[in-house]
């Protein structure tokens, strides 16, 4: 009876904890999107944060206008051919719920600007409870309440989160820190399993930009049955759900009229077909469960070895990665500068103090962490082991492409949380306050902030990534000219500014940020970078209307080119004016 009842307590205490854990979730949440919604309230009336979040409400509009399900297909972007698109509808159908939803009590702009703030401050709870789970599994609810504390106040560090991000890079974040998270508990909460495999497959439908993390789960799984056949329950949940998520998500993904259509950048046959068989695979080898280690590791290779013969035996070219069918023209003229995917130390020479402060905080969660992973008698323990595999490959993703900070940030912060939390505990400080105080300081912000400030004292320029320049670029209202003139076609000297006069104005463009319309990034590119004569042949072949001229010409732009001379002041006889200044818009004179 006593060991009933102290069973009976400590249930009801640890129910006791669990929700004051969620209380201070949603009280951590709260405090993270009241900063963010008062540093980017004002700038959600007039722009959108990048140039995919102008093109994603440009396709919501387009679905809630009564494009199908699979009808992707932008017509005014690239005409004649137009641009189809390779994002998740999923997406689209959250943001366009959301926008109706406003649109009940408000106009379409304010529906929209609610929407867009709303939709990436919604994806924070999952991607906040994912890393308190994390953080709780590598030091207990100690550390889940301070890697909450260092979420709460990291407003300026949360880019991929501010109000107006609806392209898809935090839905990205969000699903592969839940997966990270339901990896690292598998081993003691069964459902986990399930919920890994099941979010795996999600995250594909969304794009491949998380795919070394998920790939990196599932080896988690594969490994660990390796070491133990006691983990083959675990790794047949896992592969059986992520089969049948994938499965379903092709046949939601895909028309049946292109599934027999491989790609290399968005969900298709080659991967859906090699993930599926990855994940049947090794739910078969589970069910062995062999007590030879021998027999354990031949039957996770072959699975392995399966699922890669699959995918490079329907599109061997795949395996150069989701741009290896791109037409290589428009590589040096754009995909080669693409600032996300630069490697990290090429973003540290160009951007000096600025890009010191970006690798701070992974910097010192990387020391927290290879003090907690040192802690005797932890080696053993898988969840620890999975996310330190996890944040040691958001490293390297960091290193190999500039898109990768995010991960690491988000990843090492439970490694910080709970060597806080040791220390604390060693240091006997029972001070709510001076814990609170110590926390502020390890905030993401505080440490990049501090980096930078340092950096710049000791002599290292800082580049400005949002400048008063640029602003002008995108600002909503500046696009009012183009809204003056008969629709017709434009071609922008930048291609980010692409899906912006797609947004703001009626016209159609000749070219954006896009790999799926190389004939119009070369012709737009010729254009500009051409002699006058020859940009003219180059309009009139494409039917160009209007020239959208913003920002200055490169240092290196030859001074003969179309651009060059138009930002000299000499415009051609077949130009007309129609805006003055920066933005510059002209009309081509036939």
């Amino acid at each position: 009876m006593t060991e009933a009842l102290a069973t009976f307590r400590s249930a009801v205490h640890g129910a006791d904890r669990s929700r004051r854990l969620g209380a201070f979730l949603l009280l951590a949440w709260f405090a993270l999107c009241t900063q963010l919604l008062a540093m980017y309230w004002e700038q959600s009336a007039w722009t959108m944060p990048d140039a995919d979040d102008a093109m994603r409400l440009v396709q919501v509009r387009e679905f809630l206008a009564g494009h199908g399900w699979f009808d992707l297909h932008e017509a005014r972007l690239s005409p004649p051919l137009g641009y189809d698109s390779h994002w998740s509808r999923f997406i689209d159908v959250g943001l366009a719920g959301l926008y109706l939803l406003f649109r009940a009590f408000a106009d379409q702009a304010t529906a929209e600007r609610l929407m867009a703030v709303t939709w990436p401050m919604l994806w924070l709870l999952p991607a906040m409870a994912s890393v308190a789970a994390i953080a709780r599994r590598l030091g207990g609810r100690d550390a889940a309440f301070i890697v909450l504390l260092l979420a709460a106040f990291c407003g300026p560090g949360m880019q991929q989160f501010r109000p107006g991000r609806i392209d898809h890079h935090n839905i990205h974040i969000a699903l592969s820190l839940a997966v990270v998270a339901a990896t690292v508990w598998s081993d003691r909460l069964r459902w986990a399993a399930w919920v890994a495999g099941a979010l795996s497959g999600l995250a594909l439908a969304i794009g491949f930009e998380n795919l070394p993390f998920l790939m990196m789960c599932g080896a988690a799984f594969g490994l660990r049955y390796i070491v133990s056949p006691v983990a083959a329950r675990a790794l047949r949940e896992y592969g059986l759900a992520l089969a049948a998520s994938t499965l379903a998500i092709f046949l939601c993904s895909v028309p049946p009229s292109r599934w027999t259509h491989p790609v290399c950048d968005m969900i298709a046959i080659n991967s859906a077909f090699a993930v599926i068989a990855a994940g049947l695979a090794v739910a078969a080898a589970s069910r062995w469960r062999s007590e030879r280690l021998g027999a354990r590791i031949v039957s996770i290779g072959l699975s392995g070895a399966l699922a890669a013969a699959i995918f490079l035996a329907i599109e061997p070219r795949c395996s150069g990665g989701v741009y290896a069918m791109v037409d290589p023209a428009i590589r040096p003229i754009w995909l080669d500068h693409v600032s996300e995917t630069k490697p990290m130390l090429e973003i540290i020479q160009r951007a000096g103090a600025s890009g010191l402060g970006i690798v701070a905080f992974p910097a010192v969660a990387l020391i927290a962490a290879f003090l907690v992973v040192r802690r005797a008698g932890r080696l053993g323990d898988f969840g620890l082991l999975a996310a330190w595999a996890a944040f040691l490959l958001s490293i390297a993703y960091m290193m190999a492409a500039n898109r990768g900070v995010s991960y690491a940030v988000w990843l090492g912060a439970p490694f910080v949380a709970a060597a806080l939390g040791e220390a604390f505990s060693a240091l006997r400080w029972s001070s709510v306050a001076l814990r609170f105080a110590v926390t502020l300081m390890l905030t993401p912000t505080a440490i990049t902030v501090a980096t930078v400030a340092l950096a710049a004292a000791a002599g290292e320029r800082q580049l400005n990534m949002n400048s008063a320049e640029r602003q002008a670029c995108v600002r909503r209202d500046n696009f009012a000219p183009l809204l003056d003139v008969p629709k017709g076609l434009v071609a922008v000297n930048e291609l980010e500014w692409g899906p912006y006069v797609l947004a703001w104005s009626p016209h159609s463009v000749l070219a954006a940020p896009y790999h799926r319309i190389p004939e119009g990034i070369v012709a737009s590119y010729r254009i500009f970078n051409s002699p006058p004569d020859q940009a003219h042949q180059e309009i009139d072949k494409h039917h160009v209307d209007y020239l959208f001229v913003c920002g200055k010409a490169e240092a290196n732009q030859e001074s003969g080119s179309l651009i060059a001379r138009l930002q000299a002041g000499a415009v051609p006889d077949w130009l007309k004016v129609v805006a003055p200044g920066s933005p510059a818009i002209y009309r081509v004179q036939r």
